[in-house]
């Protein structure tokens, strides 16, 4: 199955994106280790103002600027489902000054797109797992559907009129898992935002949808929509009656991810120094309050730890998008 590409544009522009970059970013000598940082530290969001990963990166960004005595300087680069802001950084100077901040989908697009300007191993080193956050699948509150064993139910009795909302490749890949895993036929319908899937569900334009707590919480909580279940390994404390995906029959656990990434040849050092510090900010009791209410909990975890994640997550998810017949071209 192709999936219609929104990014049509991307492959010609990403070239001129490579190149100004590359123009924009004076020589510098290698810095002293011991000295780092010595100047502001940009850090790059693949995704517009306001959402779960830029809200992530600031709460980080400024305690990690707090911490070293620098700016932290939170960019957004968005497009290409992060792919421009990951090029960007992959191709930026290995001195520590620029940082990627990505959701998982840096693991999920070496599965969908037929070809990338990156290698999401080859070209960086992963620093820690900053959050995490779990899925919730939804139907609209009026549906006579009241549970996941009801939707499967519903979707086979009639595949020609089940569908589901997805903003973004990782949404759809952990649907399309979740069909895998149940055989329930369900035809997917692009929205542009998670906020815009979970509005279609509430307007009745779709059936069901699978989105991050962001945007579903608050349609919960006000009654416009029903959690069926919640893809991660445990319940959470916010929607405590909403089993999870396992415990409701399907075998699925696919909680998504934000993190720090940066070009691979940086030099350890600096490596460790970012790495210890975003696991203490990951634990500050300030920065777990403020993203809680969000549906989104702390992690830090070393890098070795995340890397194995991130290696583990590429070769799931490419079997799934393999499984389900998906690419784009771009």
């Amino acid at each position: 199955m192709r999936i219609p590409n929104r990014y049509s544009l991307l492959a010609a522009s990403l070239g001129w994106f490579v190149v100004a970059a590359g123009l924009a970013a004076p020589a510098r000598a290698q810095e002293d280790p011991a000295k780092y940082p010595g100047r502001p530290i940009h850090l790059i969001v693949g995704f517009a103002a306001g959402g779960g990963n830029d809200i992530i990166a600031r709460v980080f960004g400024q305690k990690l600027s707090e911490s070293l005595g620098q700016p932290v300087i939170v960019e957004n680069k968005p497009g290409g489902g992060a792919i421009v802001a990951t090029d960007y950084v992959a191709k930026s100077a290995p001195d520590g000054y620029t940082l990627l901040m990505s959701a998982s989908g840096i693991s999920i697009n070496p599965a969908v797109y037929a070809k990338l300007p990156y290698d999401a191993i080859k070209d960086f080193v992963a620093v820690s797992e900053l959050a995490s956050f779990p899925l919730i699948m939804i139907v609209n509150a009026s549906s006579p559907i009241k549970s996941v064993a009801d939707l499967v139910s519903y979707a086979k009795a009639h595949p020609d009129k089940m569908n589901y909302a997805s903003s973004s490749a990782s949404f759809q890949l952990v649907t399309e898992l979740f069909k895998q895993k149940t055989g329930a036929p369900m035809q997917v319908i692009p929205y542009k935002s998670a906020n815009e899937s979970v509005l279609a569900v509430v307007s009745g334009q779709v059936t069901t949808t699978i989105a991050d707590a962001g945007p579903v919480l608050p349609q919960v909580k006000s009654g416009t929509v029903r959690a069926l279940a919640i893809a991660a390994p445990k319940r959470m404390e916010d929607l405590p009656d909403v089993p999870t995906l396992k415990e409701a029959g399907a075998d699925v656990d696919a909680v998504l991810w934000s993190g720090i990434f940066m070009p691979k040849a940086t030099p350890p050092a600096i490596v460790k120094k970012l790495e210890a510090e975003f696991m203490r900010i990951a634990k500050l009791p300030d920065v777990i309050a403020r993203l809680k209410p969000l549906g989104i909990d702390t992690v830090g975890n070393s890098s070795d730890e995340f890397a194995k994640i991130l290696d583990a997550d590429i070769a799931r998810w490419g079997e799934v998008a393999k499984a389900a017949n998906i690419w784009i071209e771009q």
